[in-house]
């Protein structure tokens, strides 16, 4: 076994579980979210001299999984369903602040939630999200800014709401 093959492997052990979560929360239905984990890993393979001398080999995963998931959306969904695709919802909980957010995160433009969704979801860094998304980091920081104030607003309107009247006054 190869010195490539051998990181790889490690690679593999370290990431294959994240990057299954990865497809699984994004419920991608053009093939199983193992054979998108293997496809993944199969690109990182040929390219492995770009994985290995990257920042961050975990942030190009990423960015290799977040191709082969478009990949496969494009290959297996006429086009006008991968909105409806990129904004389902996870599923219901009993906890309907927690339902309240996942309603919101769902609401915002991809521009916005994905690299929200590889913060909170996957703890990447502003640099691996940058690196994934193929931007600079001031881009990353910028579209969290944006998906979080969205969020804010979205679920808390009534602190958006402008005063018309003193409280105090008759």
């Amino acid at each position: 076994m190869d010195q490539a093959t051998r990181e790889l492997e490690e690679l593999y052990m370290q990431m294959g579980p994240k990057l299954l979560a990865y497809f699984r929360q994004r419920r991608v239905l053009a093939g199983t979210a193992e054979d998108l984990v293997q496809d993944t890993f199969v690109r990182a393979l040929r390219n492995f001299d770009r994985v290995h001398n990257s920042v961050s080999p975990r942030a190009y995963l990423f960015g290799i999984a977040r191709h082969v998931r478009l990949d496969a959306l494009l290959r297996y969904r006429p086009l006008e369903e991968l909105s409806d695709a990129a904004t389902a919802e996870d599923g219901h909980s009993d906890d309907a602040p927690l339902d309240q957010m996942r309603t919101a995160i769902a609401k915002l433009p991809p521009l916005h939630r994905e690299p929200l969704l590889l913060k909170l979801q996957q703890e990447l860094s502003y640099d691996e999200i940058a690196e994934v998304l193929g931007v600079p980091v001031g881009t990353v920081r910028s579209r969290l800014h944006y998906a979080v104030a969205a969020l804010k607003q979205a679920l808390n309107p009534a602190m958006n709401q402008p005063i018309t009247k003193h409280p105090l006054s008759p």
